[in-house]
């Protein structure tokens, strides 16, 4: 079995999270992409983030009728701050004999060494790196000043096809009272409307 796991705040997801998803499930002929919202990224941990419910609920509704699609709760059930190398000693445990394969863009490669045991990590699964589109296509060369020689051979790069967008973005957007059409799917979008999220509050 090849698993695919995909990390991050999903704040609120949208078609950018979909594309890298589904371009790498493809790409790498993954049975499953599991997408791990995180309760207390470490390095967010000064940012305010939305409720994990909330979020996973978006990302309920985001991949709903997708069975190769997962929603997959651990982070948020995990007390303290969510550690990709934590995230992915359970799965390897839950899935014996599986191929794990971590899925992150070229942004969060540059940090990749802050992070908690980044030589476990890319022992435990495959690193996949996917480049933003309209960006020039990864170096090896840059992959290996980021994180090393040895962490660099164990990374996998892909290009990302369709459009940049970003949380942030859509965050923005609501707040200023602009639309979400068309940045992601219409059921995330009515969900964001209903539950007042990203409202800009009174100073």
């Amino acid at each position: 079995m090849r698993i695919g796991i995909f990390g991050g705040t999903f704040d609120p997801v949208h078609y950018g999270h979909l594309l890298l998803a589904e371009t790498c499930r493809e790409q790498l002929r993954l049975d499953e992409v599991r997408f791990v919202p995180a309760a207390t990224p470490p390095h967010k941990l000064h940012h305010e983030i939305s409720d994990g419910r909330v979020r996973a609920d978006m990302l309920a509704l985001a991949v709903s009728g997708y069975r190769e699609f997962v929603v997959d709760h651990r982070e948020l059930k995990r007390k303290g701050p969510s550690y990709t190398v934590d995230t992915l000693q359970e799965i390897a445990v839950e899935f014996p004999g599986a191929e794990l394969y971590f899925l992150t863009g070229a942004d969060s490669l540059r940090d990749f060494l802050s992070w908690r045991e980044p030589e476990r990590i890319s022992k435990l699964a495959t690193l996949v790196c996917c480049n933003r589109p309209g960006l020039p296509k990864l170096q090896d060369e840059q992959v290996a000043k980021w994180v090393g020689p040895e962490i660099a051979d164990r990374i996998l790069t892909l290009q990302m096809p369709g459009t940049d967008i970003s949380g942030s973005e859509l965050r923005d957007r609501v707040r200023d009272g602009r639309s979400l059409r068309f940045l992601t799917p219409k059921a995330v979008e009515v969900f964001v409307i209903e539950h007042g999220l990203y409202r800009r509050t009174e100073e």
